[in-house]
């Protein structure tokens, strides 16, 4: 173990509109996958708590569901999840898409506003991630970008970078650790998530079923693991995941055409969660109607959305 006598230890919210790439900062920071990653927006669903160890101290970051002006039960829920983390933190992380603003100011100042009004809290140490520059091709419009952020949260820590390429990060995560308290790690070295596997599970499904389903399915879909069984002499693990979904058009096309879609789906999480596992795995899914579980708060709780 190291010297605790000055490292540090603090919790760090990442916050941000939809498909800002928080979920890819964190896989990238953890070098393996904890957070759930689609083209699609709006893909993280509850807090996921990764964690970062270095010499220097100890990084538990929150990652929220994007925050933005919908509404709906289930985006109040997601919601309520976004702020609560921001409370329980020592510095919020903001991630903004510098290709989706640079030159578009004010479809940032839309944006941005919900996030605007929830972080004027005095004395919550702000920093932002312009991330995606790497896709910025007009680097003045970039600084234009900066500007305005600069503006809208005055004395914010502005750092320019790229979540997939690595680019900045670095330094970021630099900044970060400067910001936290001095504490004692609370959390194994080798431990890179608070997240029990079983969630991990249902993530990996909902990823897979997002990325097969691309455009063609509304947000309309919840997995629940209903089965896991661990054999750890055979070194293997039975999974049973429901997929629910609102409409039974939707269920049809989750199967697909005598079920391959559904096949392909199971494939794909089934090799990931042995990677994640290390061992073998057995994964059944089933699809099933449940109308209108989004405005549903019993069900939402159930499969761990709200308090």
């Amino acid at each position: 173990m190291h010297d605790d006598s000055n490292r540090k230890f603090g919790m760090v919210a990442l916050m941000g509109p939809p498909n800002a790439g928080k979920s890819t900062f964190l896989n990238h920071v953890l070098g393996q996958k904890v957070a759930i990653v689609s083209p699609k927006p709006q893909t993280t669903r509850n807090q996921i708590s990764g964690i970062w160890t270095t010499e220097r101290g100890q990084v538990v970051f929150l990652d929220t569901p994007g925050v933005h002006q919908l509404r709906g039960k289930m985006n109040k829920f997601l919601l309520q999840s976004a702020w609560q983390a921001v409370a329980q933190s020592n510095v919020v992380l903001v991630f903004l898409d510098a290709a989706a603003y640079a030159g578009r100011l004010e479809k940032f100042s839309s944006e941005s506003s919900p996030l605007t009004q929830g972080l004027q809290k005095p004395g919550l140490p702000l920093i932002v991630a312009v991330n995606k520059v790497d896709k910025v091709k007009n680097k003045a419009d970039l600084l234009s970008l900066m500007a305005r952020i600069a503006e809208v949260w005055p004395g914010a820590e502005i750092f320019p970078i790229s979540a997939l390429t690595g680019d900045g990060v670095p330094e970021l995560l630099e900044h970060v650790l400067a910001k936290l308290p001095e504490g004692t790690a609370m959390f194994p070295e080798d431990q890179i998530s608070t997240v029990p596997m079983r969630f991990m599970a249902a993530e990996t499904v909902r990823e897979k079923l997002f990325i097969a389903l691309r455009q063609e399915l509304p947000y309309s879909t919840a997995v629940e693991i209903e089965q896991w069984e661990e054999e750890p002499e055979r070194n293997f693990t039975r999974i049973g995941a429901v997929i629910y979904t609102s409409r039974p058009s939707h269920k049809a096309m989750i199967i697909g055409k005598q079920g391959s879609l559904l096949k392909q789906i199971g494939q794909e999480a089934r090799l990931e969660l042995e990677e994640m596992l290390e061992g073998k795995v057995f994964l059944e899914l089933w699809v099933k109607v449940k109308e209108g579980w989004t405005e549903d708060p019993g069900f939402l709780r159930s499969i761990g959305l709200g308090e």
